[in-house]
Order: C-alpha cells, then sequence, then structure tokens
C-alpha cells in the first residue's frame, strides 16, 4: 500500500505559462499579406534588435515548406537558423519552433481575410513551460523577457513593421482629390 503523503510528493505539476499572443490588422489581401510576412520578411522584419547579427544581417529567409528552414544570413555569410516549419498552409497559416529562446518555444501566425483589402494577421506564441523561472525572466529584444511582458511588447513591435510592409502606401495620384484647393 502507498502512502497518501508519498503518492502527492511524486505529483508533478507542470506549469501552465500563457502564450504570448498578438494581433494586428494590415490593409491588405490575405495572399498579398502573407506573401510579404514570407517572401519580403528580410526587408521589412526590424532586424534591431529583433535579430541575433543585428546590423551585419544582409537576408532572413524562409523556406516555403514543412521542414524548412527560417533564417537569417550575416554580411560575412554566417548562417543563424530561428527555426523550422511545422505547418505551412499558403495563405492563412504557418508554425515553427522558435530557437531563439532559451529553449525552444514555438510560433504560430495566421492570415484571415477580413475584407478584399483587410487581413487579420495573429500571432501565438507557446511553450513557455520549456523554460525555466529564471529563463523566462532573462531579457530577450526587449528588456524583461517573457516574465515582463518583453515578448509580447516585440510581438507588437514586429506586427507594425509587417502592417506597414504589406499596406499599400498613398501617394497623392492615388486619389485625384488629393492636392487640390477646396
Amino acid at each position: 500500500m502507498t502512502d497518501r503523503r508519498t503518492a502527492t510528493a511524486r505529483t508533478v505539476t507542470t506549469l501552465h505559462r500563457p502564450p504570448v499572443r498578438q494581433s494586428t490588422l494590415v490593409r491588405s489581401d490575405v495572399q498579398h499579406t502573407f506573401e510579404v510576412f514570407v517572401r519580403e520578411i528580410g526587408v521589412w522584419w526590424p532586424r534591431q534588435p529583433y535579430s541575433a547579427g543585428g546590423d551585419r544581417v544582409r537576408d532572413v529567409t524562409v523556406e516555403p515548406h514543412v521542414d524548412g528552414r527560417v533564417y537569417e544570413t550575416w554580411d560575412d555569410g554566417t548562417v543563424r537558423e530561428w527555426g523550422r516549419l511545422l505547418a505551412f498552409q499558403r495563405p492563412h497559416r504557418f508554425a515553427m519552433s522558435w530557437l531563439a529562446t532559451p529553449a525552444p518555444t514555438e510560433v504560430e501566425l495566421t492570415f484571415t481575410a477580413l475584407g478584399p483589402a483587410l487581413t487579420r494577421v495573429a500571432v501565438e506564441h507557446r511553450g513557455w513551460e520549456a523554460l525555466s523561472a529564471a529563463q523566462l525572466d532573462q531579457d530577450c529584444a526587449q528588456p524583461g523577457g517573457y516574465a515582463a511582458g518583453g515578448f509580447h511588447r516585440g510581438w507588437a513591435t514586429i506586427l507594425a513593421a509587417l502592417a506597414g510592409a504589406a499596406s499599400p502606401t498613398r501617394t497623392p495620384t492615388d486619389d485625384p482629390r488629393e492636392g487640390e484647393r477646396p
């Protein structure tokens, strides 16, 4: 017979650490928004402070298939892998392992058409149970890491950069009424 206190002591409770969730609206159709994220990530991704190489980064690449790599290439040819694609469903979703944390986590992005020229992009960064309490406190690109909201602020900044890159820019020639005198 097992003593109840011994059985209780052997029970391990896994801490639930909520995922980081952020979203933004992009004034662009879902296909274009997805393609800008995947094909042009090296142009719009904020390298400072959201890459390993900072100003040395010359490109960021997404290999668009399951098990494809997501990586940055530096000016000297160094390659730093960010993760591998776990799912790739053009133009609505992809998920990847995320190696920029002390232990691998997972990032999923979804792209939802809300209209012909409006897309909701949502990110869910999960798997924080893999990190120790000390690792959750470590600084990431933003001070304080997961525990102090650094990843929330970081993903908000990154999604804002995507929205700016994927949204068409208006110029006076786009609207014939602009530039006219009242």
